[in-house]
C-alpha cells in the first residue's frame, strides 16, 4: 500500500518536513481561528470585549479536554496497531472512539451552558465584560460536536498520511473564519456573537471533511462496524492524559493570570494578557504542528521495533526545534511593536503593557519547542504517564509556583516572568526524563 511505502521511506529531514510542514501549517493556521476573532472584536468592539474572549478561553479548554485526550491518546494506539499489522483492529477502535466523542461533545455542551452564568458572575466583572463572556460562549457552545470532531480529524488525517488535506481543511476554514468574521462582526453589526460563530463555523470544515473522507475505504483509516473495547479506550485516554491534563491546567492557569491582571491593574490587563498569550500561543502552534507531523512517525517505527529510525527522526526533530526556537525569539523580539499594535494602538494604556509584557515573555519561547516535543514524543511512545508528568509539570505546578511567588516580589514584571520560569523549570524535567527513558526506547 501506498501509506506503507511511506512510512518505509528513510528518515532524512525532506521526508520528515513532508509529513511535518504541512502539520505546521495547519496548526498555524487553526491559531488565527481564536487571534482573527481578537483582532476583529479588539479593532471593531473594544478591548473589553478582547477580554472577554480570553475569559472563556478556560471554559472552552475544559470542554474539549477529554476529547484532547481521546484524540493524541488514540491516535497513538491506533498507530501503534497499524504498525503492528493489526489493520482491521485499529479500523474498529478509530470508529469506536469517534462516536465516544460525539457522545462526549453532547455531554460537554450541556455542562458548558449550565455552568457559564455562575462562573462568569462569580468573578466580579463589569456587566459589560459579563455580558460579552455569556454571549461568546453561549454561540460557541453550539458548536461543540464539530469542534471536537475537528480536533481529532485533524490528528487521523496525519495519521492516514492525509496531512496536506487536513492543511487545506485549516486554511480554508481560517479563511472562513476571516470572511464571516468580518460580515457577521463588521457587516451584520453581530458584535462577539458574530465572531463566536464565525470561529465554530471555521471549525466545522475539518469536521465535514472528516466525515467524508473517513467514510471512504480507500482511506488508510475509514469508518467500519464498531467493536465496544474498553481496553482501547482505557489506552488511549491514559496515553493521552498528559494532552487532557495540559488542557486542564491551561485553563486553571489562564484564569490565576486573569485573576492577578485584575487585581493588579484591571481588565486592561487581562486584554494586556490576551494579545502576549495570542503571540505564544501562535509560536507554540509551530512546535505542536512539528511534533503532530512526526508523532504517527514515532508510534510507528516504535510498533515495528525499528530503532534506526527511531534515533534518527528524535536526532533530526531536536536540531529542527533548536533552529525554531532561535528563529522564534529573534522574531518576537523585533516586532513586538508591530504586533502588538495590530490588537491595541499605541494610546490605549493596553499597549504599553503588551509590548513590556511580550518582550519579557519571549524569553520562553527558547523552551517551550523541547517541552511540547518531549511530551508529545513520550505519547507517541504509548507511554501517557511519562507524557503527563512533562505536561502537568509544566503547565499546572511549574506555572503554580511561579504566578505565586514572582508577582509578590516583582509585581506586574512577575506575571510576565512567571511563564519563562516556568517553561526553564519545565525543560530541566523534559532532558531528565528524556535521559532516564533513552535505553528503553532506543531513541538515542
Amino acid at each position: 500500500m501506498e501509506s506503507q511505502t511511506l512510512y518505509e521511506k528513510p528518515v532524512t529531514l525532506q521526508n520528515i518536513f513532508k509529513f511535518a510542514v504541512p502539520t505546521i501549517a495547519m496548526t498555524v493556521f487553526m491559531s488565527f481561528y481564536t487571534m482573527v476573532d481578537g483582532l476583529f472584536v479588539s479593532n471593531l468592539i473594544g478591548t473589553n470585549a478582547l477580554s472577554a474572549i480570553n475569559l472563556t478561553a478556560p471554559v472552552i479548554q475544559v470542554v474539549t479536554a477529554i476529547s484532547t485526550m481521546l484524540a493524541t491518546g488514540g491516535s497513538a494506539v491506533i498507530m501503534k496497531k497499524m504498525g503492528e499489522q493489526k489493520v482491521s483492529e485499529a479500523r474498529e477502535d478509530f470508529t469506536f472512539l469517534i462516536l465516544v466523542n460525539v457522545l462526549v461533545g453532547f455531554v460537554m455542551c450541556g455542562l458548558g451552558f449550565l455552568a457559564m452564568e455562575p462562573i462568569f458572575e462569580g468573578m466580579n466583572l463589569t456587566p459589560e465584560v459579563t455580558g460579552y463572556c455569556v454571549e461568546y460562549l453561549s454561540r460557541y457552545l453550539l458548536f461543540t460536536v464539530p469542534i471536537l470532531l475537528m480536533n481529532n480529524f485533524t490528528l487521523y488525517m496525519i495519521a492516514s498520511e492525509k496531512a496536506t488535506l487536513s492543511l487545506v481543511c485549516s486554511v480554508t476554514g481560517g479563511v472562513l473564519n476571516m470572511i464571516l468574521d468580518y460580515v457577521f462582526i463588521g457587516g451584520l453589526d453581530l458584535g462577539i456573537s458574530g465572531a463566536a460563530v464565525a470561529t465554530g463555523m471555521g471549525y466545522s470544515v475539518t469536521a465535514v471533511a472528516g466525515l467524508f473522507v473517513f467514510s471512504q475505504k480507500k482511506s488508510l483509516l475509514h469508518f467500519r462496524k464498531p467493536v465496544l473495547r474498553f481496553k482501547v479506550l482505557a489506552n488511549a485516554a491514559s496515553n493521552g492524559c498528559s494532552e487532557m491534563a495540559t488542557a486542564l491546567v491551561t485553563g486553571i492557569i489562564t484564569m490565576m493570570f486573569n485573576w492577578t491582571m485584575l487585581r493588579y491593574i484591571g481588565e486592561d490587563g487581562v486584554a494586556a494578557v490576551t494579545i502576549i498569550m495570542y503571540v505564544l500561543m501562535f509560536v507554540s502552534s509551530l512546535y505542536t504542528g512539528y511534533s503532530y507531523g512526526v508523532a504517527p512517525m514515532i508510534s510507528y517505527y516504535y510498533g515495528e521495533k525499528n530503532s534506526e529510525k527511531l534515533k534518527k527522526l528524535v536526532g533530526t526533530s531536536l536540531k529542527v526545534i533548536t533552529g525554531i526556537s532561535m528563529l522564534s525569539v529573534a522574531a518576537s523580539l523585533l516586532l513586538t511593536k508591530p504586533l502588538v499594535s495590530v490588537f491595541a494602538r499605541p494610546d490605549n494604556p493596553v499597549y504599553d503593557l503588551a509590548v513590556t509584557g511580550n518582550r519579557i515573555c519571549s524569553i520562553a519561547l527558547l523552551f517551550i519547542g523541547f517541552n511540547i516535543f518531549a511530551s508529545g514524543m513520550f505519547t507517541a511512545l504509548s507511554n501517557g504517564v511519562v507524557s503527563a508528568v512533562l505536561a502537568f509539570s509544566r503547565s499546572f505546578v511549574f506555572m503554580l509556583i511561579t504566578m505565586l511567588v514572582l508577582p509578590l516580589i516583582l509585581g506586574v514584571n512577575g506575571i510576565w516572568l512567571a511563564t519563562p520560569a516556568a517553561e526553564l523549570m519545565a525543560l530541566v524535567l523534559s532532558a531528565g526524563m528524556f535521559w532516564k527513558y533513552r535505553e528503553r526506547y532506543c531513541y538515542c
